[in-house]
């Protein structure tokens, strides 16, 4: 687990060696990926600003996943960023989004997400939900 202050500015590091946590300007995306999930849009039918869109398989696939775990995603709460992690891989980050339940809390579920940077805006690639 990776210690981060909440107020505390953390940026997109690029770091081979070892994990870092989530940076401040992706969190508002995933947050709007996952309040997409909430309401069972696993396409992001409405859009989310710098997220590709996903494809029918990945769509149906995560879907999948979160009925089968069996319990109801909820929104993320601050407390994630706490937890969840970016990894540089040289020319793009993979990053693993800790996902929240009603009963739960913190569950084994996560979001896999790569992220690209592009004349000075990230691009944000959905890969799967799962749990490692």
């Amino acid at each position: 687990m990776i210690q981060v202050e909440d107020s505390a500015e953390v940026l997109a590091v690029k770091d081979v060696e070892k994990e870092q946590p989530i940076p401040s300007a992706w969190r508002s995306v995933f947050r709007d990926v996952i309040h997409a999930f909430v309401k069972k849009d696993y396409q992001l039918s409405v859009g989310v600003s710098g997220v590709a869109p996903i494809s029918n398989d990945t769509a149906s696939q995560i879907q999948s996943y979160i009925q089968e775990y069996g319990e109801t995603l909820v929104e993320l709460p601050e407390e994630t960023w706490r937890s969840s992690v970016c990894i540089w891989m040289g020319s793009h980050w993979d990053a693993l989004i800790d996902l929240w339940t009603l009963t739960e809390g913190r569950s084994d579920l996560v979001l896999s997400a790569k992220v690209s940077e592009s004349d000075h805006c990230f691009l944000f690639h959905i890969n799967m939900v799962y749990v490692p």
